[in-house]
């Protein structure tokens, strides 16, 4: 462990699911400097995410964007004033923990910390500091605890975390008795996804819902303000009864509405992780993902069902091939994974899929 830390700035301009996986690293990076100030360098919306996690993070810095980082505008404009401010900081540590390296590595290196640690994709020149070679095979919380690790820092824990507040207890109940749902009956159905190509279609999740609601499990649809035109297509497809959900929940809500749950129904998305981390069982479609990287831990409790054409991993915000990974995971795979979850893990049969969960 490198003494005399006080100042850290960790890059990583991602979103929620990438950000939730980055949790075991933070928890271990706090328990080893508990004193200094960690400054995250993310996307706007992660303000909600510090205020959550306060106790890993003191600050966020909102990174202006940079060519070859789509999360925002792709200029490079904004970089000079971005490094001046940074440097005016005097970091101690500079972690990259955004990618592979490259390009997230100058970005690190522009912020003038007095050591700087990071990934190495492979044939990148090596650098000063304390930087490990991008391990492709491991999943994502592996990978970001490995970084850690090389700091001198014990980050053996892989355990996700949402903590949950007060309100957050408040918001759950009151959605609870305001629109009459019941716990010990209840699925969450979330059909959106960031990118088009991660998203399994939606008449498929209807049919699923649709089936589940004919067997006497209460159906609530979740998902952003801006899937509502998926879920209301859901919502209003023959036979499915379902609670709509989307655009009522902060992340807090749902997290608690989450745990309480029987069971989620989902993308490969952000709350396949806030599945993961409030321990409640899921089935993962996973379309276009590296599920090597993305898919949770825990393969008993999380189910991941995938196909594995030769374009996977996907590269693209839209397929540009028929959408083959998402249409070759047909409804009846998905309810006999769903069934075998509401019964137990011990109802499941390898016999009933085509598709792995391990590639």
């Amino acid at each position: 462990m490198i003494a005399t830390i006080e100042r850290i700035a960790i890059f990583r301009a991602l979103q929620l699911g990438d950000m939730l996986c980055s949790v075991p690293a933070l928890r271990a990076l706090r328990r080893a400097y508990p004193g200094a100030h960690i400054v995250l360098i993310g996307l706007r919306w992660a303000h909600s995410f510090v205020e959550r996690y306060a106790h890993l993070i003191d600050e966020l810095v909102v990174f202006p964007g940079a060519v070859g980082f789509p999360e925002q505008e792709e200029i490079d404009a904004h970089l000079p004033a971005f490094w001046e401010a940074m440097r005016s900081r005097r970091f101690d540590l500079a972690i990259q923990l955004h990618g592979s390296g490259g390009v997230a590595n100058d970005i690190v290196a522009g912020m003038g910390a007095r050591i700087d640690a990071g990934f190495l994709k492979p044939g990148e020149a090596p650098r000063a500091g304390v930087f490990i070679p991008w391990p492709d095979a491991l999943p994502e919380i592996v990978r970001c605890n490995a970084l850690i690790g090389a700091l001198g820092i014990d980050a053996r824990c892989t355990h996700l975390e949402i903590p949950l507040t007060p309100q957050d207890t408040r918001e759950c109940n009151a959605l609870i008795k305001r629109l009459g749902l019941d716990i010990a009956r209840l699925v969450i159905v979330h059909a959106g996804a960031q990118l088009p190509s991660r998203r399994w279609p939606a008449e498929r999740f209807a049919h699923v819902s649709a089936a589940l609601a004919r067997e006497g499990w209460q159906i609530a649809l979740t998902g952003s303000t801006g899937e509502a035109a998926i879920t209301a297509r859901i919502a209003a497809s023959p036979g499915v009864e379902a609670v709509d959900l989307t655009g009522r929940t902060t992340l807090g809500g749902l997290a608690t509405l989450v745990a309480r749950a029987r069971l989620i129904v989902c993308n490969d998305t952000g709350l396949s992780h806030v599945a993961a981390a409030m321990r409640t069982k899921s089935v993962v479609i996973a379309s276009g993902s590296d599920t090597r990287r993305w898919a949770p831990l825990d393969r008993e409790r999380h189910r991941v069902l995938a196909d594995y054409p030769p374009c996977r991993p996907c590269a693209f915000r839209e397929c540009p091939y028929g959408h083959p990974c998402a249409l070759s995971v047909s409804v009846a795979q998905v309810l006999d994974l769903v069934h075998a979850q509401l019964r137990g893990a011990s109802a499941f049969s390898s016999k009933s899929l085509t598709t792995h969960a391990h590639r």
